[in-house]
């Protein structure tokens, strides 16, 4: 199993199976709380049967799927359960599943009296390439993740083993964030899901995405500069992703399409077709129709990466050479335009 660690705060583990022991050790940790949802529950129950070996009593709480879990009032249901349980200083949240999981225990750890332990598993692809690392936590509030708090995990746990089983619906989405990975800081990468798409190695995919983000989260530990550039098709995607049905991986697939277009109308970016071609091949939607676009302009207006100038944006120079810029209404219309909105 290989180990990475960020910041010095977060060891990753990745490689089939948990390490031992599962959770880094603490003194005086006597009750672990585990948050998952209805796919992850085995996985949790396991991890749970891991942290009771050596006496420390462990409780198991259930959050609904997806964005459903990334709520005030579910956040507030957990606190409820961590109150009930006593949880103190020297206690410990694990999440266990996808990055609506690991977004709501990084939240509740870290609001909780202050700050306590979190410990992340993720069980799908986005939440290991993506969400489960950097210490980016985050509630919906009248838009996507524009509630959250910086709080990283002690440690992260990539089962391998588990993500080679996911349904192909799970594995698309991850492959949307690997491949914006690799479009932002390892053309190999890029390359890699270009020339084998779905049968790319999942192992090699997991490890460079993730050194991919770990190099940036080590470079901009705020999300303040530098480690923007990972929200690549995500100015769009996430509005998308907030007024439909479309899934995340979905969702940034387009948000991918939209800002490849803009970029070779502003930056000159000379592989658009390629990244159109390449998610389509992943069965990735490049187009869409039938959501309110003005609901959309509404959403993006209100993105979290805006600053006092206006509305920012990720663009591609080039593979590997991307950029922060502002962009105004009419770069959004034309984005929005390219994927047939």
């Amino acid at each position: 199993m290989g180990q990475l660690r960020i910041l010095d705060k977060t060891d990753v583990f990745v490689g089939p199976g948990f390490p031992n022991p599962l959770l880094p050790e603490r003194r005086g940790r006597r009750t672990v709380v585990v948050l998952t949802q209805p796919a992850a529950t085995p996985t949790a129950m396991k991890v749970a049967e891991e942290i009771r070996v050596d006496g420390t009593f462990c409780e198991v709480v259930g959050l609904p799927d997806r964005e459903e879990a990334k709520t005030l009032a579910v956040a507030d249901s957990v606190y409820h359960a961590m109150a009930a349980l006593g949880l103190t200083v020297e206690d410990t949240v694990v999440g266990v599943g996808g990055g609506s999981v690991t977004d709501v225990a990084g939240f509740v750890a870290g609001t909780w009296m202050r700050g306590i332990e979190v410990v992340h598993v993720p069980t799908t692809y986005l939440g290991a390439i993506d969400a489960s690392i950097g210490g980016k936590t985050g509630l919906n509030v009248g838009g996507k993740n524009l509630v959250g708090i910086f709080w990283h995990p002690t440690r992260v746990v990539v089962d391998t083993d588990i993500l080679k089983r996911l349904p192909l619906s799970l594995v698309r989405e991850g492959m949307a964030e690997a491949y914006k990975s690799g479009l932002v800081g390892d053309a190999t990468l890029a390359d890699l899901i270009d020339g084998q798409g779905l049968g790319a190695p999942t192992d090699e995919i997991i490890s460079r995405a993730l050194s991919v983000k770990a190099l940036l989260v080590e470079q901009d530990p705020s999300d303040r500069g530098l480690r923007a550039v990972l929200n690549f098709g995500h100015t769009i995607g996430h509005a998308i992703e907030f007024a439909s049905t479309l899934s995340h991986g979905e969702s940034v697939s387009l948000g991918m399409v939209a800002a490849a277009r803009l970029s070779e109308k502003r930056e000159g970016f000379r592989f658009a077709d390629r990244i159109e071609a390449t998610l389509s091949g992943l069965g990735l939607p490049v187009s869409i129709g039938g959501v309110d676009r003005n609901r959309l302009l509404d959403l993006v207006r209100m993105d979290k990466k805006r600053d006092a100038e206006g509305v920012r944006m990720v663009l591609l120079k080039a593979v590997g050479e991307p950029v922060v810029t502002h962009v105004d209404a009419a770069d959004i219309g034309y984005a929005l335009d390219s994927i047939g909105l």
